[in-house]
């Protein structure tokens, strides 16, 4: 059985399932009705597409907040166990299907930090996957070893707009694959962020997005009679519907890399799927299914002769400790999971509130204080004289839950092994940094800033989202003072912040890397068990104007 939360988006004809939706429940393409396409049933093919983005290493089943489950009883979620699961039981009900990876599938969990990239391509290749599209983060330790891994895959790799000298990888990945038996192409794009935000070579770079899909589908027309085309992207959300609406000849998109949950779910952020129109004035279909396997996608569309979608129905399929496991892959990863048990669960200190990741990519969370309390505080005690901390909202990777705290939660929260280390930046160039966050672009290079930040207790940061980009920095203060442009301040970050990473500053050269985050927050957790954070107004948008705040900033002027 589907499951009961799906919005169930029919067509007049029958999609692949093994049960039909009442007539009066079904809902067609807008393509469907216009003029002149008189459709009949049987001049529909019909394919299911089950598809995942995001897994993170979370190979196993884990509590919502991220962490390794130590209790299924309680509500834990996802696993690959429970995929393959309902996969073996869906796909075998449908004729025509395929079953698609939207990217990132490493970093996340010990399972990569402590054993590599083994044991993922060892599930994954069990779950009978027909393609892959890299997210940014299998770039992460350089493109050999995602050569490897890939070299390893029993199913191909597709990727439309990279460009890369490496040999091993560019055998590794085509553009585009066809599957004769279907008549369906898939097109791959991996964002082309990638080289600000993760590690690939030098000589391997990321085209634009719309050019590189286009070419490919101009290609495939142009060299084979295939119209039916699926997009599988690592782009986002955002940047998918863009694709949607500049192309030509692309009707439906399976993405990954947003994190974006679809559908008829509490806190979702469009529907699933999501409908835009493209260059030709026809309907585009996208989807994408959330993170970390916490869902399966799943919808069932039927293609007209053109190639055009005209027909769907599906949502995502929540993995809850409703669905099932496969005994066999479950057993498997409980066998990898013994070989970090011990270490995953020493306890390093208590915490007595949940330390909160959900929301640090949008505002200020708990953790995000923690994290800059804790590399400011270490800073100090290095006798670094720093001035305040900030760090990417992107390298927060999970929660952690009150009570204990391990170092299975921390390595989880922290896997990407970046290290402390401080820049001597200007107050000028601090204000360019902040208004670059505040506005999504940096002042700098005008490129996509590409995470929010967390700070610490001692700065101010007060944004408006509502004004022009450029524009929407109201005030930074440090210790109770507006910056002053001309000094020098000692700012705590990481490698990655210091590197250019997320397109914070300008990439910095020849500073000092010092402890792993992970090491600097376990032992702040264990020097203030037990922690007991309350967000106290560091960080502000204007609309919501905290006591901490600084009366005198033109946007509080402005409300009075």
């Amino acid at each position: 059985m589907l499951h009961s939360s799906f919005v169930l988006l029919a067509a007049l004809a029958s999609c692949a399932t093994a049960n039909p939706l009442p007539e009066a429940n079904k809902l067609v393409s807008r393509h469907w009705s216009k003029p002149g396409h008189g459709h009949h049933h049987d001049d529909l093919f019909n394919l299911t597409i089950f598809h995942t983005n995001d897994v993170h290493a979370h190979l196993d089943e884990y509590k919502l907040s991220g962490a390794s489950c130590t209790d299924p009883t309680v509500g834990c979620v996802g696993g690959y166990a429970r995929i393959k699961d309902k996969v073996d039981e869906l796909r075998p009900g449908v004729k025509n299907s395929l079953l698609l990876d939207a990217g990132d599938e490493f970093q996340g969990t010990l399972f990569f930090s402590v054993l590599g990239a083994y044991p993922i391509s060892e599930t994954i290749n069990q779950l009978g996957f027909d393609a892959f599209v890299p997210g940014n983060h299998e770039f992460d330790r350089g493109d050999d070893y995602l050569a490897a891994f890939l070299n390893n895959l029993t199913f191909p790799t597709v990727c439309a707009n990279i460009k890369t000298n490496n040999t091993a990888l560019r055998k590794a990945i085509k553009p585009y694959h066809i599957f004769e038996h279907l008549d369906v192409a898939v097109i791959g794009l991996t964002t082309n962020t990638t080289t600000t935000i993760s590690n690939p070579d030098p000589g391997t770079t990321f085209t634009d997005h719309v050019q590189a899909m286009q070419h490919a589908i101009d290609e495939i027309h142009r060299t084979t009679n295939i119209k039916r085309i699926i997009a599988m992207t690592h782009i986002g959300y955002s940047f998918d519907k863009i694709l949607a609406q500049q192309t030509r000849g692309l009707y439906m998109i399976v993405g990954g890399h947003s994190h974006t949950l679809l559908g008829n779910i509490t806190g979702a952020l469009g529907p699933y799927p999501t409908i835009e129109t493209n260059l030709d004035g026809d309907e585009v279909f996208i989807t994408q299914a959330y993170r970390w396997g916490e869902y399966l996608g799943y919808i069932d569309i039927s293609f007209d002769h053109q190639g055009k979608v005209v027909a769907y129905e599906g949502a995502p399929i929540h993995m809850t400790n409703a669905t099932g496991q496969d005994a066999k892959l479950e057993a498997q990863i409980k066998t990898w999971a013994e070989s970090f048990a011990a270490y995953e669960s020493e306890v390093v200190g208590v915490s007595l509130v949940d330390l909160d990741q959900s929301t640090c990519q949008k505002m200020e969370c708990t953790q995000g204080d923690v994290l800059a309390d804790a590399i400011f505080e270490y800073a100090r005690n290095q006798s670094l004289a720093p001035d305040l901390a900030l760090i990417n909202a992107g390298t927060i990777r999970s929660g952690i839950d009150a009570g204990d705290v391990t170092m299975g939660e921390i390595l989880t929260s922290y896997p990407f092994g970046n290290a402390v280390t401080t820049l001597q930046l200007t107050g000028d160039v601090l204000n360019k940094v902040f208004e670059g966050i505040a506005s999504a672009t940096s002042v700098f290079n005008s490129e996509e800033v590409t995470s929010f930040v967390q700070v610490s207790v001692n700065v101010e940061f007060v944004y408006d989202p509502t004004a022009a980009v450029g524009s929407r920095l109201v005030s930074l203060h440090v210790n109770g003072t507006a910056l002053d442009a001309d000094t020098t301040y000692t700012v705590v970050t990481s490698d990655y912040v210091a590197g250019g990473g997320d397109n914070f500053v300008e990439e910095q050269a020849g500073f000092e890397v010092l402890d792993t985050l992970d090491e600097v927050f376990a032992a702040y957790v264990g020097a203030h068990t037990p922690v007991n954070v309350t967000l106290d107004g560091r960080i502000s948008n204007g609309t919501t104007l905290s006591s901490r705040e600084w009366r005198h900033s033109a946007l509080f002027r402005k409300q009075l």
